[in-house]
Formats: C-alpha cells, sequence, structure tokens
C-alpha cells in the first residue's frame, strides 16, 4: 500500500476555472502519495459550489476510498469531472473528508498566492 501524507499548506491558495475565482482559502490540505506530485485539497466551504455539478463519475482508490466527481461549469465551458472529493475517505485518509481537489491544466489552475 502507498503512504499517503496528508499535512496543512502553508499560505493562501486559490483554485481559478475558466478566469474565476472559484475559492480562496488558507486551510487547504497537502496530500503526498508515493512519487506523485501532491495534490491539493480546498475544504468545501471555501469553494463556489454553485460552480460545480456533481456527476455520476466515481473511482475506487484503494489507499483512499471511493472518488465522486463534479464538472465545472464556466461562461465559456464545461470542465467535466475535473474536481473530486472523498465523502467516506479510508482512515488514513480521514482529514480530506469535506474537502475538494481540482484536475489542473490549461483551464485550471490551482496556486499558491
Amino acid at each position: 500500500m502507498t503512504n499517503i501524507t496528508i499535512r496543512k499548506a502553508e499560505g493562501t491558495w486559490v483554485v481559478r476555472a475558466g478566469g474565476a475565482v472559484l475559492g480562496e482559502s488558507q486551510n487547504v490540505l497537502e496530500l503526498s502519495e508515493g512519487d506523485a506530485e501532491p495534490v491539493i485539497y480546498f475544504p468545501r466551504e471555501d469553494i463556489a459550489m454553485a460552480f460545480l455539478d456533481e456527476s455520476d463519475k466515481q473511482a475506487e482508490d484503494t489507499a483512499k476510498g471511493t472518488a465522486n466527481f463534479f464538472s465545472i461549469v464556466t461562461k465559456s465551458t464545461t470542465l467535466e469531472n475535473a474536481a473530486w472529493s472523498y465523502d467516506a475517505p479510508s482512515e488514513t485518509a480521514a482529514r480530506i473528508k469535506g474537502h475538494l481537489a481540482f484536475s489542473t491544466g490549461e483551464k485550471l489552475a490551482v496556486e499558491r498566492v
């Protein structure tokens, strides 16, 4: 099983999609898993959930549990399954419950400001 480390990320973080700020938080968590790039998780209460539509997609992760996906609706496009959360994470990943992570790319950015 992959070793998971979760810690509070320092500073203020923002997530932007299609030029709009979806959220800003000083309470993000950084999840590190093996050799993979760390993933930033935002508390749900710091995200403009009106821009997110829960999709039917789910993915099972042996270390973290079942991920539920969300599509992000911006003025110009819909980013399919671009965010995810673990509503009932494993004991190892319990701290990310109530948090959202985002697939970064050309139209979606997560950055420390």
